[in-house]
C-alpha cells in the first residue's frame, strides 16, 4: 500500500535519449507531467505487477494515427429488392 507521508525522492541518471523522449510522448497522450507518468509507470510494473487494468482512454491513448478518418468512411447503404 502506499503511505501518505513524507515521499522519498527518486533521481534517475544516464537515461537513452530515445528512453526520454518516449517518455515525453507517452505523457503528453496522457496530459500528464512525465514525472507524474514516470511514477505511474513504476506503480503499475512494481506494485501492481504489470497487471494493471488499462483504460479504454489508455487504450485509445496508444493507438498508431494510420490515417485520416475519410480512408474508412463506409459507402453509402444500397437499397435491394427484398421478398416476403
Amino acid at each position: 500500500m502506499l503511505s501518505n507521508g513524507p515521499m522519498p525522492q527518486l533521481i534517475v541518471r544516464n537515461i537513452e535519449a530515445q528512453v526520454v523522449s518516449e517518455l515525453r510522448q507517452r505523457a503528453a497522450r496522457r496530459g500528464v507531467s512525465m514525472e507524474e507518468e514516470h511514477r505511474r509507470i513504476l506503480r503499475e510494473v512494481l506494485v501492481h505487477g504489470g497487471k494493471k487494468r488499462r483504460t479504454l482512454k489508455e487504450h485509445l491513448a496508444d493507438m498508431p494515427d494510420v490515417g485520416i478518418d475519410a480512408l474508412f468512411k463506409r459507402p453509402p447503404a444500397r437499397m435491394r429488392r427484398v421478398r416476403f
